[in-house]
This record gives structure tokens, C-alpha cells and sequence, in this order.
């Protein structure tokens, strides 16, 4: 398997298992169940993106255009993690937030209403920058790892060639 692929992946992975230890020391709350979310910290988009970058980076160069792509499809994704992702979160709370309003005026009123029960909205859509920098932190650190991890391999194969 491409080694940047597998890097980045293993970073994704990374960051989703932190999110459990994380959260229960932010809220004393267990919940394993955050490794298949989206959202929290650290950003597990940014882990992925800065690890495959930084894996390019030392690998093929910086002047290289499979380092500049990477860099800015990262840039983008970061980007939309904590902007665009995040607003739609927030707003989601706003839609959650106004069934209980309604609910309430329906007490409160004496008309007959048949209302099914919606689903919530899921409101952990996106990052707060602290979240993408820290996924971004982790990925960077991930992609150094595995860059010279792969190095210390290859020379092994090559001594042994020899």
C-alpha cells in the first residue's frame, strides 16, 4: 500500500481514538462511541491532510507540485472543518433548539396538534480552530514519524541487498 495513504490513514485513525480520552477529561463522560463522529478534538480532517503533506514534503520536496497540491487541498479542507462545517453546527443547534420552542408554545396553546417526533440534528458537524490545530499538530508530527520510520526501513533493505 502507498505509504502517504497509509500515514494519513493511521493519523485519521489517531485522531478519532483521542477524541475518547479527550472528551472524558474534558467531561468526565466515557463515550467511545466519538471515534466514528465527526467533529471534536483533535480535527481528524486536519490530522489526515497535514500528515500526507508533511509525509510529501520530506520525501519528494517542497518545490514538488505533489507537495503544492497537497498543501493546498489540505489548506481547503482545514478550511471548510472549521468554517463552513462549524456554521452548519451551530445552526443546527439554532434548529434543534427551536423544537423545544415550539413544544412549549404547544402547552402552552389549547390547540389539538399531532406532531411525529423528528430526529435531532446532529449538532458535532464541524471544528473549532483549536480542533483543526490540533489535528493539524498531530498529522504533522504523524507524517514526520512515518516519513522516518519508512527512511530507518529502507536503509535496512538496502544494507541487507548489498
Amino acid at each position: 500500500m502507498n505509504k502517504g495513504v497509509m500515514i494519513a490513514l493511521l493519523s485519521i485513525g489517531a485522531a478519532q481514538g483521542l477524541k475518547i480520552p479527550i472528551h472524558y477529561v474534558r467531561k468526565k463522560e466515557w463515550r467511545p462511541e466519538l471515534f466514528f463522529q465527526t467533529g471534536g478534538m483533535p480535527s481528524s480532517h486536519s490530522a489526515g491532510v497535514s500528515s500526507l503533506t508533511t509525509y510529501i514534503a520530506l520525501k519528494r520536496g517542497v518545490p514538488t507540485i505533489d507537495f503544492a497540491l497537497s498543501l493546498v487541498y489540505g489548506l481547503i479542507v482545514m478550511y471548510d472543518a472549521q468554517g463552513i462545517r462549524r456554521q452548519a453546527g451551530e445552526l443546527t443547534l439554532k434548529v434543534n433548539d427551536l423544537g423545544e420552542l415550539i413544544d412549549k408554545i404547544h402547552k402552552e396553546e389549547r390547540v389539538e396538534f399531532e406532531e411525529k417526533t423528528p430526529k435531532k440534528l446532529k449538532e458535532m458537524l464541524g471544528h473549532q480552530p483549536e480542533e483543526v490545530l490540533g489535528g493539524a499538530v498531530l498529522g504533522v508530527l504523524a507524517g514526520a514519524a512515518g516519513y522516518f520510520l519508512s527512511k530507518n526501513d529502507r536503509k535496512k533493505t538496502c544494507t541487507k541487498v548489498r
